[in-house]
C-alpha cells in the first residue's frame, strides 16, 4: 500500500495539471494526445488521465475536445468557413468524430448552428459572449429542432 501523498507533492501534482490544461488550451488545434501530454509533464499517461479528471471533473481528451468546440462554435458563429473547414482548423482530423461531439456538447449539428447562431452576440461585452456561448460538458445539451 502506498503512502498519502503530502501536501507539497499534491501542490506539485496540481501546478504540473496546470501546465497540462494550458498547453492544451494554448495548443488546442496540434494533434495532442494524453501521451505526449503526460510525457510533458513527466507523468505516466494513466496518473495524468486520473488526477486531471480528479482536479478538473474531465479526462484530458474530453476537456480538449471541449477546447476545440468552443473554438468551432467562434468560428462558425463568424460564417465565413465550411463546417469542414473549422474541423481542420480547429485540429481535428475526422469530420464525422467533430460533428457528433460538436452535437453532444451544443445540442445541434454544427451545419445548423452555422446558420442559426450567425451574431447572436453582437453587442456584447466579449466576456459574457464567451459565457454564455460556452459548450455544455457531459452531454448535457438537449436536441434543438431545426427551424
Amino acid at each position: 500500500m502506498t503512502a498519502p501523498a503530502t501536501a507539497a507533492q499534491r501542490r506539485a501534482d496540481l501546478v504540473r495539471l496546470r501546465r497540462v490544461r494550458d498547453r492544451i488550451d494554448r495548443e488546442y488545434a496540434q494533434p495532442l494526445d494524453v501521451e505526449s501530454l503526460a510525457r510533458g509533464a513527466g507523468l505516466s499517461a494513466g496518473h495524468l488521465s486520473r488526477q486531471f479528471k480528479l482536479a478538473y471533473g474531465e479526462s484530458p481528451y474530453a476537456y480538449l475536445m471541449t477546447r476545440r468546440i468552443e473554438r468551432a462554435m467562434a468560428l462558425l458563429r463568424r460564417g465565413d468557413l465550411s463546417v469542414t473547414e473549422v474541423c481542420f482548423a480547429v485540429g481535428c482530423q475526422s469530420l464525422g468524430t467533430f460533428s457528433t461531439r460538436f452535437t453532444e456538447l451544443v445540442g445541434m449539428p454544427p451545419s445548423v448552428y452555422r446558420t442559426l447562431e450567425k451574431h447572436p452576440t453582437t453587442g456584447l461585452p466579449s466576456c459574457v459572449e464567451k459565457q454564455v456561448t460556452r459548450p455544455i460538458r457531459n452531454r448535457e445539451a438537449g436536441p434543438v429542432a431545426a427551424p
